[in-house]
Order: structure tokens, then C-alpha cells, then sequence
């Protein structure tokens, strides 16, 4: 649903439970739990999230990095400018993910 033209900018709060949405199909869970989400910054008029796949060869990185922007702009106003950049540096590694990430891939 969409959040009327009018409204504040999300928190990063907000952005980043909107992104807990956002599901990397090859492991089927969330990419804020997989520490994929690597910065999250509110300007006036603008969302700007620094995320990361788990290797630069993920096949589904552009649909991740999609649907994050989608997820943005669900919770963003209209005239909100939402920019999802895809960056490998640092690079992704497990000790990233949440311990309920972890422990859910038996590696806590």
C-alpha cells in the first residue's frame, strides 16, 4: 500500500522492517537477518540503502536489490527518490547474519 504524497520520510526503523520483507529465495530468508543490509540512510526527499549479496555471483541479486526498492517505495512518500545500491565491500560473510540467522542455519 502506498503511503500518501504528504507524509514524512520513514525512520530507519522503518526502512529496515520494511526490507525484513524482502526474502533471498535461494536460502529463504530475509535480507536484514542475512546482513545484507549494509547501511541505510533518510535524507529529506530521499531513501538510500548499501546492501550486499552473499557472493558477487548470487543469480538472483538483481531481484533481491528489486524488491528492496519496492519495499522502500511501499513505505516511502511518492515524490521520494529510493536508490538501492549493490555493493561488495566489505565483503558478505556469515558472521553478518543475525543470531537468529545463525542459529537457524545450525552455524550459532
Amino acid at each position: 500500500m502506498k503511503t500518501d504524497p504528504s507524509a514524512v520520510m520513514p525512520t530507519e526503523e522503518m526502512v529496515r522492517a520494511a526490507l525484513r520483507g524482502v526474502i533471498d529465495p535461494e536460502v529463504g530468508m530475509n535480507v536484514v537477518d542475512l546482513g545484507l543490509v549494509y547501511g541505510i540512510e533518510i535524507a529529506p526527499h530521499r531513501v538510500c540503502v548499501s546492501m550486499t549479496m552473499t557472493t558477487p555471483a548470487c543469480p538472483m541479486g538483481s531481484m533481491i536489490t528489486e524488491d528492496a526498492r519496492e519495499a522502500i517505495r511501499d513505505i516511502a512518500p511518492e515524490a521520494a527518490e529510493v536508490d538501492v545500491q549493490l555493493v561488495w565491500d566489505p565483503p558478505w560473510s556469515p558472521a553478518l547474519m543475525s543470531e537468529h540467522a545463525r542459529q537457524r542455519f545450525g552455524w550459532s
